[in-house]
């Protein structure tokens, strides 16, 4: 998962401070891929640490489908 992106090209404002950086498409997915990995770790870590009962796959998708009252 470890991504080291260096990038060359920045944006700038009038005063010339770095407010931006300029990524290829390849770099951006690496970004966006890294991203949701990360949002998938901490989904994990959340539902392992909550402790609640894990249910079986089907069984929850059973209960998604019934019609609520």
């Amino acid at each position: 998962m470890k991504t080291s992106l260096k990038p060359k090209n920045y944006v700038t404002d009038r005063r010339g401070q770095r407010i931006g950086v300029v990524l290829s498409i390849e770099d951006y997915k690496k970004v966006l891929a890294d991203i949701e990995e990360l949002e998938s770790i901490r989904a994990y870590d959340a539902a392992i640490s909550s402790g609640d009962e894990a249910i079986p796959f089907r069984k929850a998708m059973q209960e998604i489908g019934r019609p609520r009252k």
